[in-house]
């Protein structure tokens, strides 16, 4: 894991995920990005058009360098290479293009989640990233004085399309020594009987070397409660999970639950896109 970007709007709940990164990078000798996007609709139009002039837009870019530059200094970063990028543009395109520039292997975000009509009308740019991202996302909810991976939950209904972002999971839990807690949720509505979910999870398995890890089926009312509550019972440290990022109609009919993890869990939720 040599590159961990972290974009930032200089929020509380940014900071929480630059402190995890700190704690990340430190164990793996990583390099850690800050990344701050100013987002300026019309910052190239003259005044005379009525957008912010160049003047102004520099004088953003000069602040928001000099706040990167305090963040950068904060003791938790002792240690750790820190490149410091402001970029102008608009947040989920500037962050996937730096990913793919600099070669970034993880993606923390901070995130306060929504609910509500707040979450139906907006969403957040974390919520975006996790739809979007090839790269797998982090996505951390609260200060962690002390961060830990030693146990992943990993959701799925274990089909072969999830292989390889299973992979990628086991990427990142070669640095944790982790245990994977395998689990298919059960609900009334996505019904299998325990025999089929079993066979299929024997299939799944076998084809990668795993040693520190368990399987379970738990039933709730819907996967997304099933995940939190499961994981709260085997006090896991992060939820995995792999998302379709759909878009448009399709996102809004089908829902997704990844990005309902990120708004609704505590614990932290990494993401592999399919």
């Amino acid at each position: 894991m040599k590159r961990i970007l972290v974009p930032t709007d200089f929020s509380e709940h940014a900071e929480d995920a630059l402190k995890v990164a700190a704690q990340i990078a430190k164990k793996n000798d990583s390099e850690i990005i800050i990344l701050h996007m100013l987002e300026l609709p019309h910052q190239m139009n003259d005044a005379i058009l009525g957008g912010v002039s160049i003047p102004e837009t520099m004088l953003f870019m000069k602040k928001a360098n000099e706040t990167l530059d305090e963040i950068s200094s904060r003791p938790y970063l002792d240690g750790v290479a820190v490149t410091e990028i402001v970029k102008i543009d608009k947040p989920i395109h500037g962050i996937t293009q730096i990913s793919k520039d600099y070669n970034v292997d993880l993606i923390i975000m901070g995130s306060h989640g929504t609910s509500g009509i707040e979450e139906l009308l907006i969403g957040s740019n974390t919520e975006k990233v996790v739809r979007n991202s090839e790269i797998p996302v982090l996505v951390i909810k609260k200060d962690i004085s002390n961060f830990s991976a030693s146990n992943i939950v990993f959701a799925s209904d274990f089909t072969s399309e999830t292989k390889k972002p299973f992979a990628k999971l086991l990427d990142f839990t070669k640095f944790f020594d982790s245990k994977i807690h395998l689990v298919t949720i059960c609900t009334p509505n996505s019904f299998k009987p325990t025999h089929v979910i079993e066979k299929a999870m024997i299939e799944f398995v076998s084809e990668f070397n795993l040693t520190n890890y368990s399987t379970h089926i738990y039933n709730d009312t819907n996967i997304e409660k099933g995940i939190i509550n499961f994981s709260n019972s085997v006090n896991a440290d992060i939820i995995g999970m792999c998302t379709h990022g759909r878009t448009g109609f399709a996102h809004f009919f089908n829902g997704s639950i990844s990005e309902g993890l990120v708004n609704h869990a505590i614990k932290p939720v990494i993401t592999f896109k399919i």
